[in-house]
């Protein structure tokens, strides 16, 4: 395989960011100190939260949250196919089994008709409505919050794509009972790995950050018994070393100055692609909005040549992705929940078909008309 010269993802590093974390790495605090409060501060300042709680990766902040709805054995916790192993295994980690919406073509993010159709054919409690607002497009989460209304589900969106992301003048991450966010190197910032959950609920906020810290209450938290001394906590119930550390929040609290920075040429790049492959017709875009924040930009093209144009751009130097394989058609959940194909003909039709081009705020106009113009090149090739 040739060298990868523009990975569909990449992380922007600058000599601010460096010196934050040198900072970080020589201050008093490596984990647990003052950093991880000013990159939480600072996000939810951002984004117009009251709380944000930061987790070491993304996957364990939507445990953070599943943990927190209160997700227990028995409950059903809907997500659509389109998504990342996460979103679905976070609710198995507690006890919960998820259930599967499809998506629309229109957004490719969870159809409410889809999600509405499975709550009213599920045979017991649906506790969780998680709507994935897939690539940056920011999912209609006022149809998802009437529907957990209607049948008393929380609603925590996945929005590890979508940091940036707007409905109108509300930020994604200011909307649902609780929000995830992901900070890996692809997404619009980093803190290497890391992940957030943004909440306006005090109680959330308080299961939140006992569940990634063993369960332990500590004052001015509420612990499950009188207080005995400034020295006192108290396990309230089972959790886990899921923190973030400083050195990786002071990476954060930098990234943060430059975010819509970042947004703002992940839109330059979206529009580029879109002017030049506007002749082409092998080529479907993706959605457009004006609050799309862009973490993908993904293409589709006749499923019957997809492998080889996916060949090709790899062979060309072009790191394309695909996102995603359907949660439900992944051997893990056929074999344990029965899942199979024909049960998201909408999410399949399209993982036929899709691919991820590189988009990344470091990306170079010469960088995306080159993977238009061997996107261009691929379908010419195979489609005779």
């Amino acid at each position: 395989m040739s060298e990868i010269k523009y990975p569909y993802g990449h992380q922007s590093i600058d000599e601010d960011d460096v010196k934050a974390v040198i900072a970080a790495l020589k201050s008093e605090w490596l984990t647990t100190g003052p950093a991880v409060d000013e990159f939480e501060n600072t996000v939810a300042d951002y984004i117009g939260a009251r709380h944000a709680v930061a987790y070491c990766n993304g996957t364990a902040a939507l445990h953070g949250a599943m943990h927190a709805a209160g997700v227990a054995p028995g409950d059903l916790v809907l997500v659509p196919s389109l998504t990342f192993a996460a979103t679905g295994n976070s609710a198995i980690f507690c006890g919960g089994r998820p259930i599967f919406a499809d998506i629309s073509p229109d957004t490719l993010c969870m159809s409410s008709e889809s999600a509405e159709a499975a709550i009213a054919s599920a045979k017991s409690r649906v506790r969780v409505i998680a709507p994935v607002s897939f690539a940056g497009y920011p999912a209609d989460i006022e149809a998802f919050r009437q529907l957990s209304r209607k049948c008393g589900a929380a609603l925590i969106e996945d929005g590890a794509h979508a940091l940036g992301a707007s409905r109108a003048d509300r930020m994604v991450g200011s909307e649902a009972d609780m929000t995830e966010l992901s900070f890996h190197p692809v997404k619009h910032i980093t803190t290497a790995e890391g992940g957030m959950v943004l909440t306006d609920s005090d109680e959330y906020a308080t299961r939140l950050r006992m569940f990634r810290n063993h369960g332990i209450a500590r004052q001015p938290m509420k612990i499950g018994r009188e207080y005995d001394g400034p020295w006192d906590n108290d396990m309230i119930g089972l959790g886990y070393n899921y923190r973030l550390p400083d050195i990786c929040c002071a990476l954060g609290t930098s990234q943060m100055k430059r975010l819509d920075l970042f947004v703002a040429r992940r839109r330059e790049i979206a529009s580029l692609y879109r002017k030049l492959f506007a002749d082409e017709p092998g080529v479907t875009l993706p959605p457009d909005c004006p609050g799309h924040s862009y973490h993908l930009f993904v293409i589709q093209v006749n499923a019957a040549i997809r492998r080889a144009v996916f060949e090709f751009l790899r062979e060309s130097g072009i790191g394309v992705q695909l996102h995603y394989v359907p949660l439900h058609l992944h051997s893990f959940y056929r074999r344990n929940f029965g899942t199979k194909e024909g049960d998201c003909p909408v999410t399949e039709a399209y993982s036929a078909r899709a691919m991820s081009l590189p988009m990344y705020a470091g990306l170079s106009d010469d960088g995306v008309a080159y993977a238009a113009d061997k996107v261009k090149e691929a379908i010419a090739k195979f489609s005779r």
